[in-house]
């Protein structure tokens, strides 16, 4: 939790709730104007309180900026496992959840742009955990959705699946390819047994 120094870290409800609103109008930001248009006087605007209050609940815009990156992917993950708990095949599940995961970035280009400028920010500021709690969460559900399927090293092929979507996010903004295509390659790079 981050508040202005010398300020107790225990918030009451009210102010976790006013803290909670702050992160929702810094997502809605960041969405809508990227990382470079996410200030606290567009948080601000975007949202029910003033700078001021910004500044006293978060001292350091780079830890709103993490809560609602953190927010970014915690609703995405939930809605990838919402598209899972639809599918009762284990292999349909794989596929149509990566589907999804594409479609997402198809549906709002920007949230690609997002995640790179993100990703490259926090680097430069040195605090990769960050990316790493996002990557981790992604490649658990890949690695949940490969475990039935009988492969060797899920978390393995759960991370290099990440990897090839990564990529496929990007070209497919430069040379889009049907879904169908995109499936032959993942199943291949995750399905196929090697040694």
């Amino acid at each position: 939790m981050s508040v202005a120094p010398g300020r107790s870290t225990e918030l009451s409800p009210n102010q976790l709730h006013k803290q909670q609103q702050i992160v929702e109008a810094a997502r809605l930001v960041l969405a809508r104007d990227g990382l470079a248009g996410c200030t606290v006087r567009a948080i601000a605007d975007a949202g029910p309180l003033t700078k001021s209050a910004i500044h006293y609940y978060f001292a350091d815009i780079d830890v709103l900026i993490d809560r609602a990156m953190a927010a970014h992917i915690t609703a995405f993950v939930a809605s990838l496992r919402a598209v899972a708990a639809r599918v009762d095949d284990p292999n349909e599940r794989l596929f149509a959840v990566l589907k999804a995961y594409l479609a997402t970035f198809a549906e709002q280009p920007n949230a690609g742009f997002l995640w790179f400028e993100y990703w490259i920010a926090a680097d430069r500021a040195r605090h990769p955990e960050a990316i790493d709690a996002m990557l981790v969460s992604v490649t658990e559900l890949f690695a949940e959705l490969l475990a039935p399927l009988d492969v060797d090293d899920p978390r393995d092929r759960a991370r290099a699946l990440l990897s090839y979507l990564l990529g496929a996010i990007v070209q497919q903004r430069v040379r889009p390819r049907p879904f169908r295509a995109l499936r032959a390659d993942i199943a291949a790079l995750c399905l196929a047994n090697y040694g």
